[in-house]
């Protein structure tokens, strides 16, 4: 046990360094001049999209449920250089949906890119107990949320000649984990909504693509990479480590950049080698 705590030590020493060199090592024309809605982005893995896209040339809209929060993520990706903006949505409201689309439009222009981040679990349950409204939260926002952008995105799409679409789904979408059934089964439900919109808008050139993110060390994932149960979570990662939120961003960026003109209705794993196969 103490050799694995070793190996564990190691993989996040390397994750430290790899999150250094993602903020250094990066075409900042890559993405210049685009313009780019990030959902739930005041911290975790959406706020290092937003800051990645940022860092590469983009014009990016951040939001989160809170106003606090918006404030506080804008701030630092100001301070840090990046052309960015902060508005309060709950991607369940339309009319805070509305603002984003609004937002991107009136202070930059138009849209290029959407990140469809966000996501909840407001409860931890095998799926068979789990009760109605907490099903009914996590497809709203897990789900139909991401369709409602997409939805919303479209004709802004089709109006700077073409863009990207990119949703965030997860590696529970492949594997669920017993303790997250319904939040599994919204994630496996956004590979198929990739697909399935993938096809419908290519003559439109528009790219839509999926990240399936392993375990990310973040707030949201704590509940399973805690000290008490980051042993039985690691179990299933062959890189022994958790993923950080800088590398779900790197792959983020990969797909709405033209190094990836030719991907289209993929979802890509980004999970430290964790078998992912439906």
């Amino acid at each position: 046990m103490h050799s694995f705590h070793k190996i564990v030590t190691k993989f996040n020493k390397m994750a430290t360094v790899y999150q250094h060199r993602s903020t250094t090592n990066f075409n900042s024309n890559r993405l210049k001049g685009k313009v780019a809605i990030v959902t739930a982005s005041s911290e975790g893995i959406g706020l290092a999209i937003a800051k990645r896209l940022g860092y590469e040339g983009a014009s990016v809209v951040i939001s989160s449920r809170r106003e606090e929060n918006v404030k506080k993520a804008t701030a630092i990706l100001c301070k840090e250089g990046i052309n960015a903006e902060g508005v309060v949505c709950h991607v369940s409201n339309a009319d805070q949906r509305k603002k984003l689309f609004e937002t991107a439009e009136s202070k930059f222009g138009g849209l290029d890119i959407l990140v469809s981040n966000a996501a909840v679990n407001p409860s931890v349950s095998p799926v068979l107990e789990t009760e109605e409204n907490v099903w009914d939260k996590i497809f709203d926002v897990n789900v139909k949320s991401s369709w409602l952008l997409a939805k919303e995105a479209y004709p802004k799409l089709i109006k700077r000649g073409g863009g990207n679409i990119v949703f965030v789904s997860s590696i529970a979408g492949y594997r669920p984990m017993e303790p997250l059934g319904p939040y599994s089964i919204s994630k496996t439900s956004l590979l198929g909504l990739t697909k399935a919109i993938a096809y419908e808008v290519v003559h439109d050139n528009i790219r839509v693509n999926c990240v399936a993110p392993g375990i990310v060390a973040t707030k949201f994932s704590s509940a399973i990479t805690m000290d008490e149960t980051k042993d039985q979570t690691l179990s299933i990662v062959p890189m022994k480590r958790f993923g950080q939120p800088e590398e779900i961003a790197s792959a983020v960026a990969f797909l709405v950049s033209d190094d990836a003109s030719y991907i289209t209705g993929e979802t890509m794993v980004v999970a430290g080698g964790t078998y992912a196969h439906l």
